[in-house]
């Protein structure tokens, strides 16, 4: 399983999150998001962190998935921010169209937020063929006014009917303490975190990041073991 820490602003946090196992990054440039960060900010981390210890060029390559996430960008900024910042993956969080996906070769994946079980199958059946690898999409917590980052729990049950079907990054309110149940009832391909590992918003809280990793890991491990299991 896949542990996505998004919403990172600095050399430090990056750091740190690859030191606690993440797998991926995300770096949120949605102007009003609290973890927005500039992309010359973001593009001088990404340098600082395949640089050759040595001769200090970019030259090691990413030890883990890099994302950019947008929301409603044109898909000619979204192209030049992932090609400027070298990053690996766009994930589209506004209410970008299916066709825009297909502009990006396997480059992006949607996040959704649908309200009821039918709009999530809708979405999915929209979406998940247009993101052509994994993740298929992101599954977020329906918010009125936000484009996720709510800390908001979402519906799990409906979450876990799409992974059934699609590789999932399961977000909304996902903490150190709740992972492990939100893993076993959704099983997801990847879990997602912003806000559940800060001490205030845009700021990444270390120990928090390295718990939420941790709970990652052991949540993993006992669902393998479940599926094992003899009915």
């Amino acid at each position: 399983m896949k542990v996505k820490i998004c919403g990172i602003t600095t050399l430090d946090a990056a750091q740190a999150a690859i030191e606690a196992g993440a797998d991926m990054l995300g770096f949120n440039f949605y102007p009003a998001s609290p973890r927005y960060i500039a992309p010359e900010d973001c593009a001088r981390i990404i340098v600082d962190l395949t640089a050759c210890p040595v001769c200090r060029v970019p030259c090691l390559g990413s030890p883990v998935t890099l994302v950019g996430v947008f929301v409603n960008s044109p898909a000619q900024e979204v192209t030049s921010i992932l090609d400027h910042c070298a990053l690996d993956l766009a994930q589209l969080s506004g209410d970008e169209p299916p066709e825009m996906l297909n502009q990006f070769g396997g480059r992006a994946f949607k996040a959704i937020r649908p309200l009821t079980g039918a709009l999530a199958e809708e979405s999915a059946r929209r979406y998940a063929p247009a993101s052509w690898g994994q993740p298929a999409l992101l599954v977020d917590t329906p918010h009125k006014r936000l484009y996720g980052g709510s800390g908001q729990i979402g519906d799990w049950a409906m979450a876990s009917y799409l992974a059934r079907k699609y590789s999932i990054l399961l977000a909304g309110g996902l903490t150190p303490d709740n992972l492990s149940t939100a893993v076993q009832q959704v099983k997801p391909w990847g879990v997602d975190v912003a806000s559940g590992v800060e001490s205030s918003p845009g700021v990444k809280d270390y120990l928090k990041m390295r718990a939420f990793v941790q709970a990652a890991r052991q949540a993993d491990i006992v669902s393998a073991q479940d599926e094992k299991e003899p009915v």
